[in-house]
């Protein structure tokens, strides 16, 4: 029995959506070229063929190829990977989220006092919102 795909994507899946999101739509060959590793062709097209599968890209011709656009917004897939990992490490607690992240992150007080802002401005939203 065939496993099942993830909705998220994978390591390398995030590494040409990254290169799209950056550089825009672009054929096999072109991601290929943005990468810059020695990865066959007929992975990377695989790789984008099945991308294109779990909805993350469309294509379209373009001459003698197929052109590759994102269909997912780097904010849309990050809301989506983080939601899965809130839900399946975390049980759903956002606190628990931030204080690992904050452990494991080892922020400078600049960053520190950022990260606080946004808290502030999260709140002060929230309490509009009422």
């Amino acid at each position: 029995m065939a496993r099942p795909r993830a909705k998220n994507p994978t390591p390398a899946e995030l590494e040409i959506l990254g290169m799209i999101w950056e550089h825009g739509p672009g054929t096999v060959r072109e991601v290929m070229e943005r990468l810059g590793d020695e990865r066959a062709y007929t992975s990377v097209m695989s790789l984008m063929n099945v991308m294109t599968e779990k909805g993350l890209l469309g294509q379209r011709p373009r001459g003698r190829a197929y052109e590759y656009s994102a269909k997912v917004t780097r904010e849309k897939t990050r809301g989506r990977m983080l939601g899965d990992l809130l839900s399946r490490a975390f049980a759903g607690s956002a606190s628990a989220l931030v204080s690992h992240l904050l452990e494991e992150a080892g922020c400078d007080e600049k960053e520190l006092d950022e990260i606080s802002r946004t808290i502030a401005e999260f709140a002060q939203k929230k309490g509009e919102a009422k």
